[in-house]
């Protein structure tokens, strides 16, 4: 696992800084037209030898998950800020990170969409703290104010559970404070009841 981290996560890296260098070039018609050619000639590289479909969960030998395709999570996912979800003994969950260039919705901020996905990965890993797996049934936003680019911290933990449903609450903050509240009912799947 480690060799295979070692191998693609830099690679995910690399494509992030190349996400954020396209949104912010004022590189002319020449030097983004030779650009183009260099990701178009690494884009045929990669593709010589890849899966077909989605890449999944995949698991270790010692059955460790790697959802390393993951939108928040993932470490493949060059999309994914990626978040390092920590928890404690108590439930909470929580993840420091900085949100770039490629998550702006309104000048200078965070998408509210962006938001929404975040909070809706880490209320569901904070649902399924109790190793039972949890799917999001609903979940509420509140936007009391916008998110600036830059530093954030995400945090999240199950309010209780009742029979097949598990409920969940979590905010985003800034240096300034809470900028969006949350919460969730996730659902205890049928094979997993």
């Amino acid at each position: 696992m480690l060799q295979r981290r070692s191998t693609y996560e830099p690679l995910a890296e690399s494509v992030r800084e190349l996400i954020d260098a396209s949104i912010r070039t004022e590189a002319d018609a020449t030097e983004v037209a030779e650009a183009r050619a260099l990701v178009e000639r690494a884009t045929a590289l990669l593709r010589r030898n890849q899966i077909d479909g989605a890449y999944g969960i995949r698991y270790t030998p010692r059955g460790e998950s790697m959802p390393w395709g993951n939108p928040v999570i993932g470490i493949r996912n060059p999309i994914a800020p990626p978040l390092f979800v920590e928890r404690d003994e108590t439930g909470r969950h929580w993840s420091d990170f900085t949100l770039g260039a490629a998550y702006e919705g309104p000048t200078g901020h965070v998408h509210g969409g962006v938001l929404a996905l975040l909070l809706d990965h880490v209320l569901g890993e904070a649902a399924s703290f109790d190793d039972t797996p949890s799917l999001t049934g609903t979940i509420e936003v509140r936007y009391l104010r916008r998110t600036p680019l830059g530093p954030v911290r995400i945090e999240a933990k199950m309010d209780r559970r009742e029979t097949s449903k598990k409920f969940a609450r979590g905010t985003i903050s800034d240096a300034e404070g809470v900028t969006v509240e949350a919460s969730g009912v996730f659902i205890i799947p049928r094979w997993a009841r």
